[in-house]
């Protein structure tokens, strides 16, 4: 049995609605894809389909949105709940540590005073 689902664009909250099976394993609505995530617009097979991991919308350019709502032309995106090996798979990348700066001066090399605490020191020549 299928049933209308609806979703909210991200970027403007327009309305779009998609045909679905009675089972949803839906993960999020977000304005990206998941990275390493595949995507199928909202007119090809998606349910049942272990290639497919969401569906990718454009604003009111696709066919989906609701009677009376206007689209925005944004793309976003409809992604699934992923498992691996039985587990289910987050979709966020883990954060990479950097480092900013390494163990040098705290001040700049190049023109300055001599030395600390000692301003710029001047020569002058007479003829």
């Amino acid at each position: 049995m299928s049933y209308t689902v609806s979703y909210h664009c991200p970027s403007c909250e327009a309305i779009v609605e998609l045909d679905r099976e009675g089972y949803l394993d839906d993960k999020a609505v977000t304005p990206y894809p998941f990275e390493g995530w595949s995507y199928v617009a909202p007119d090809e097979p998606f349910e049942d389909k272990d290639d497919v991991d969401g569906v990718a919308f454009t604003c009111g350019e696709d066919g989906t949105l609701r009677d009376g709502e206007t689209g925005c032309g944004a793309s976003f995106y409809l992604s699934f709940v992923r498992f691996d090996e039985g587990s289910e798979i987050d979709p966020r990348q883990p954060s990479e540590r950097v480092e900013l700066a390494d163990e040098s001066p705290t001040a700049p090399s190049g023109p300055g005073p001599l030395r600390p605490g000692i301003g710029w020191l001047l020569v002058v020549v007479s003829p």
